[in-house]
């Protein structure tokens, strides 16, 4: 990888807005969006703080089934590498109101000719 194609401008900016959509629409549980913005596909894969899924099915169940409640957050140390103009990972670490722990999440994002898809997520909190 030539470091030349390594956060381009014009390509971050794309990334950076398609991470902070999945932001809102994770705090607003806005279930369709979250499905959109994973890639519709068996090979997806989202390692949670309680589970472990894989395929867009098992995602898709997860979301709808998941409480609407408890899910604001505050981002901090958030950032979002590009590579070439279609692959990137973003990684941020969270808070939520009235707890001690820190949540951290990890999402590799590729470019398909629809639009940036989130193809692999790990979420994990720290004691």
């Amino acid at each position: 990888m030539n470091r030349d194609n390594i956060d381009r401008q014009a390509i971050l900016n794309e990334v950076t807005a398609a991470f902070y959509r999945y932001e809102q629409a994770l705090i607003s549980n806005d279930v369709d969006v979250l499905d959109e913005l994973f890639w519709e596909d068996a090979r997806t894969v989202r390692y949670g703080a309680t589970e472990n899924l894989y395929g867009i099915a098992e995602i898709r169940a997860f979301r709808q089934a998941r409480s609407p409640k408890g899910l604001d957050r505050t981002l901090r140390n958030t950032t979002i590498t590009t590579f070439g103009e279609d692959m990137a990972v973003t990684c941020t670490e969270f808070t939520r109101e009235g707890s001690e722990s820190i949540g951290r999440q990890m999402q590799t994002w590729v470019k398909f000719a629809f639009g940036w898809r989130i193809v692999a997520a790990h979420v994990s909190k720290m004691g």
